[in-house]
């Protein structure tokens, strides 16, 4: 009678069995790609949004006579007289200063405070923590043009009005409760024993905020920089009730004036409005990796 004989699997030490391959296509770095209507959708997003920037850029290299024949046209020829007058322009250099020092402030505040108020709700247990951070996450259905008539009626009071503070302060309180919602778990993460280490080595609290936890939450840290910088460059109603007049005015409020200035002038519009975005464009394109890295260990934390 004859017996079966079964295959013998190899013994060495080391194989594994092999695994069946995947019918799906993989990608150039082996994760599987995705479906092509999900490509063609981000291609499609990807074209509305880049489409309106690369009209406005393109816009400001023709003149206003082209634009008028052929609005959809590309420049023929190229002009770069539009570009050449606005940094000519002596009121885009103050606004552009002014855009800077408020963009900059805004983000030093949002972080400094972000951090330190985060550090709190994060690593102490005290009553009324929850309800804290509950009143920061409400803070962010609390949107900004109900808070307009009351907060110009206290900053005319202060006698701020048309100071660059007077849009500072307020962007700084408005940014803080995303920049805690991010920050908060970023901090949690951070494991309790080196905390503990950090203080039996002699360091105190603000040693170890300093030297160990403001390191680790770098990404954090980033994330919500680039957020309130590019929130800050682009801020328009409160610059424009707040200060009032080109001198003080910020980028977003030049364009408008400089709109009115020379409405005629759609190439010169296009080309200031151009420029006027290209600081924040270019910011938030180099940063882009931070930010995603950054609300990742967010969500993860």
């Amino acid at each position: 009678m004859a017996t079966a004989i079964a295959p013998v699997r190899s013994t060495r030490p080391g194989a594994s069995p092999k695994r069946p391959r995947s019918s799906a296509p993989s990608g150039p770095t082996g994760g599987r790609w995705g479906t092509p209507v999900a490509y063609i959708i981000a291609l499609v997003m990807c074209g509305i949004t880049v489409a309106p920037v690369i009209y406005v850029i393109l816009g400001g290299f023709r003149t206003t006579a082209q634009i008028n024949s052929d609005p959809s046209g590309l420049p023929d020829p190229w002009v770069l007289e539009k570009y050449g007058a606005v940094f000519a322009d002596p009121n885009f250099w103050t606004q552009f200063g002014n855009s800077t020092i408020v963009a900059v402030a805004t983000t030093l505040g949002v972080v400094l405070l972000g951090v330190m108020a985060a550090f709190v709700i994060a690593r102490y247990e005290f009553v009324g923590r929850g309800l804290l951070f509950s009143l920061f996450t409400a803070g962010l259905l609390f949107p900004l043009t109900v808070a307009v008539l009351p907060l110009f009626t206290m900053l005319r009071s202060f006698g701020l009005l048309g100071n660059l503070l007077a849009v500072i302060g307020p962007q700084i309180a408005f940014a803080l409760p995303t920049t805690i919602i991010i920050l908060v778990p970023f901090l949690r993460a951070i494991p309790a024993e080196l905390e503990d280490a950090a203080l039996i080595d002699g360091a105190g609290r603000f040693t170890f905020f300093w030297r160990v936890l403001l390191p680790l939450s770098w990404p954090g840290l980033v994330t919500v920089g680039v957020l309130a910088f590019v929130a800050s460059w682009n801020a328009y109603l409160l610059p424009l009730l707040l200060l009032g007049n080109p001198a003080t005015a910020t980028l977003p409020v030049g364009v408008q004036y400089f709109s009115t200035a020379y409405s005629q002038d759609t190439a010169g519009v296009l080309a200031f409005t151009s420029i006027a975005m290209l600081p924040a464009l270019l910011f938030f394109t180099l940063a882009q990796r931070r930010i995603v890295g950054g609300l990742t260990g967010a969500v993860k934390g």
